[in-house]
């Protein structure tokens, strides 16, 4: 964009020495927290086998670690009251790299899951402060480009973890997020300013107990129905414990002076709608992603090294629609590129359905990429288009709510997509009913990628 039709769009709403270094180290955080959501993926079948626990057991080492970034995320606004952003990041950086060395160098289940959880306290920390840093420090017109950038994250790692696994050991994923957490800390300890002032208002501890008790509630409930069935008291106990911590959460926010997180912000149709649109487009791409390696390894039959090839052309292409996508919402915003993004995605999920154990690979990988196009090119705009609604502080409490909510739905869309898988399973011997399984799972995600596609015509066009 040119310097003069740059000056009558609106700037940035806080102005710091160095916004892109700054914004820089945040992303390489973001992105390393979302990238681990998504990379143990491919190794899960490695970690079953070396550490002997089962399809739902080792589930965990995903929905354990977003159990914790749902938990920490809705803290994230009330943290920036009462700590700088510089002090707030590096904390949870720090405690990521802690959480990254204990799993590398665990030696059984029980000591990689404490560090996976670990590591969800700093993704749950920085991924929203990312956001709303964003929204702080640089022109609205910028900031579909910048978000963007990072959202192909989860499509990538697969393919990264695959590769990794083919020379080294499951441990080495870890390994390799190592260096990335150190240069997100340097560059946020020398560039990464204070964007909010600290209010340092009251803590209602009451909310925090809700708030954690509401979502663990839930995720709990829906991680342990890959084992149990959801009709079972395993199950519903801690899901309508939940429920019921959730509505005691959101009847409190709205009745005290300093809520931990302003539910205002849903008074925002564009917010809103935005939101359930993010929410179902990662609920989309981390069951999909959570089932699809699966199929390449244990129906089509391919090693792990293989797998992450198999992969790398829909990163590849996430990676440049992700870009894409940004771009083109700070030109022609969300209305048409949410449609079309979640049409594409429901038409890639068609292919894979149609695809078997005989089925050829270009065939699959074809599913693939389809997939890869439309749900990055429905996810940064339909997330800027909303968080773009909200003005001054209350971005902090929308990115915290939207990355909350996207956490809850990305674990329970994979624990769902784990039951049903097992459903297939149950249904018939061997690879036949694995197949049938992945294909139940399929159908679930084209079961959202439709409702995102119709949930999407309520999107408009901003001014």
């Amino acid at each position: 964009m040119k310097i003069s039709q740059a000056q009558g769009l609106p700037q940035a709403r806080v102005k710091v020495k160095h916004p892109a270094l700054a914004m820089f180290g945040l992303m390489i955080g973001g992105f390393v927290g979302m990238f681990s959501e998504t990379a143990l993926n491919v190794a899960l079948s490695s970690i079953m086998a070396e550490l002997h626990v089962t399809q739902g057991t080792a589930q965990w080492l995903v929905t354990g670690y977003m159990l914790v970034i749902g938990i920490c995320m809705p803290l994230s606004g009330l943290l920036t009251r009462w700590f700088s952003t510089k002090r707030i990041v590096l904390s949870a950086l720090g405690a990521f790299i802690v959480g990254v060395l204990i799993s590398a160098l665990g030696s059984n289940f029980g000591i990689v899951l404490l560090g996976r959880m670990i590591q969800g306290i700093g993704t749950g920390v920085v991924l929203p402060l990312m956001f709303s840093v964003a929204m702080q420090i640089f022109p609205p017109y910028k900031l579909g480009t910048i978000m963007g950038l990072f959202m192909f994250a989860p499509a990538i790692a697969p393919t990264v973890t695959g590769l990794v696994l083919a020379n080294f050991a499951w441990n080495a994923v870890f390994w390799v997020l190592l260096p990335f957490l150190i240069l997100a800390f340097v560059l946020n300890a020398l560039y990464l300013e204070n964007v909010y002032s600290q209010s340092k208002t009251p803590v209602d501890w009451i909310s925090i107990f809700a708030s954690t008790i509401g979502f663990s509630g839930i995720v709990l409930g829906a991680s342990f129905a890959s084992d149990a069935g959801w009709i079972s008291v395993k199950v519903l106990v801690p899901l309508i414990i939940g429920l019921l911590s959730l509505i005691i959460f959101t009847i409190r926010q709205s009745n005290i002076k300093y809520p931990i997180l302003n539910l205002v912000v849903f008074r925002s149709e564009p917010f809103a709608v935005g939101t359930l649109l993010v929410m179902l487009d990662f609920g989309l791409i981390l069951a999909s992603m959570y089932l699809f390696p699966m199929y390449l390894q244990r129906v089509i039959g391919l090693p792990i090294g293989l797998t992450g090839i198999a992969m790398l052309p829909g990163g590849i292409v996430n990676a440049a629609v992700s870009g894409l996508a940004g771009r083109l919402y700070d030109n022609h915003g969300a209305k048409w590129l949410s449609r079309g993004g979640f049409f594409i995605a429901a038409l890639g999920v068609v292919i894979l359905l149609s695809t078997g154990s005989n089925s050829p690979l270009w065939q699959v990988i074809v599913g693939h990429i389809v997939l890869m196009i439309g749900a990055p090119l429905a996810m940064s705009p339909s997330q800027t288009y909303g968080l773009n609604s909200l003005a001054g502080v209350l971005n902090a409490d929308g990115s915290a709510i939207l990355n909350t909510l996207e956490q809850i739905v990305g674990a329970l869309s994979t624990a769902i997509a784990t039951s049903v898988l097992a459903i297939g399973t149950a249904a018939a011997p061997g690879v036949s009913g694995l197949s049938q399984g992945i294909h139940y799972g399929f159908i679930f995600v084209l079961i959202v990628a439709i409702c995102g596609f119709l949930l999407a015509f309520r999107v408009r066009k901003q001014a």
